[in-house]
């Protein structure tokens, strides 16, 4: 098939690969990025690469936490300069509040909004304002408490990413400095028990063709593999990861000797993905 140039481009913009590396990636795939930046890292040539680096779109995040409740929510628009006009950010704190009474976003656009749905509002606001503008996703929380913390802010509950953590136990301190972590970390999910099955038998079938490589009996490929998938889930999940305020010893270690347990999280950064769907 015919691979054209924007492709090897957007896949070295991707991986960091040469020219012609990206290109052949590509050949032996048919096209498919995915499987080519798959095929990269198992020669060696490519970094990992997280869909989280790859933002296609403008817009905030907002968190809001009221007591054992939150909700994360991410208006997209078509560049930061409208982003961060007040006007746009009153319209996604006005959302944001009205979330907690949504269940999807579906539910969001049909809720009332100054006399008119929400989905009315957005459609007003598209014609003054004069970009695209849409509500992405929403997603909500619950525990005992509820911790926000939000990075690269425009105010005190919007910016790029937005994080809420659920911890067992009120403990604002330990609660924000979880968050922080959530957002400079990036887990993939709480524990191994939350990591998608498909994301991880992809790590590990990268993981064995590297392994395999290496010319070592299968035997001792299967022990490299089983040392390799352990330290991905312990990067993975936040419970595991090494905490950034402490690096000496896990999240979930902390957690400990703090008398609390975090009992769930989320996190959403602008744009994540959206060059993948």
């Amino acid at each position: 098939m015919e691979i054209k140039a924007s492709q090897v481009k957007e896949l070295r913009d991707t991986t960091g690969a040469g020219m012609m590396d990206a290109k052949q990636a590509l050949v032996e795939t048919q096209g498919d990025k995915e499987a080519a930046i798959d095929w990269l890292r198992t020669k060696g040539l490519a970094k990992a690469a997280k869909k989280s680096d790859r933002l296609a779109a403008e817009g905030l995040v907002c968190v809001l936490a009221d007591g054992d409740r939150g909700v994360a929510v991410e208006v997209n628009t078509e560049t930061d300069f409208v982003a961060r006009n007040s006007e746009f950010q009153d319209l996604v704190s006005g959302v944001s509040r009205l979330a907690f009474d949504a269940e999807t976003v579906e539910d969001l656009l049909e809720m009332s909004m100054h006399g008119r749905t929400v989905a009315g509002v957005l459609s007003d606001k598209i014609a003054t304002i004069g970009e695209n503008i849409s509500i992405r996703r929403m997603s909500k929380l619950q525990g005992s408490m509820i911790a926000s913390y939000v990075h690269n802010p425009v105010n005190a509950v919007m910016g790029k990413i937005g994080v809420l953590v659920a911890i067992s136990e009120v403990d604002e301190e330990f609660g924000k400095q979880v968050a922080m972590h959530v957002a400079a970390s990036n887990p993939a999910g709480l524990s191994e028990a939350d990591l998608d099955p498909v994301i991880v038998e992809r790590e590990k079938q990268v993981q064995l063709e590297i392994a395999r490589q290496s010319g070592k009996p299968e035997a001792v490929v299967e022990k490299m593999i089983a040392g390799r998938m352990k330290k991905f889930v312990a990067e993975s999940t936040l419970l595991n990861q090494s905490f950034v305020i402490a690096p000496d010893v896990t999240v979930a270690k902390a957690a400990e000797e703090k008398s609390v347990e975090v009992t769930g999280f989320i996190r959403l950064q602008v744009g994540d993905g959206l060059g993948s769907e």
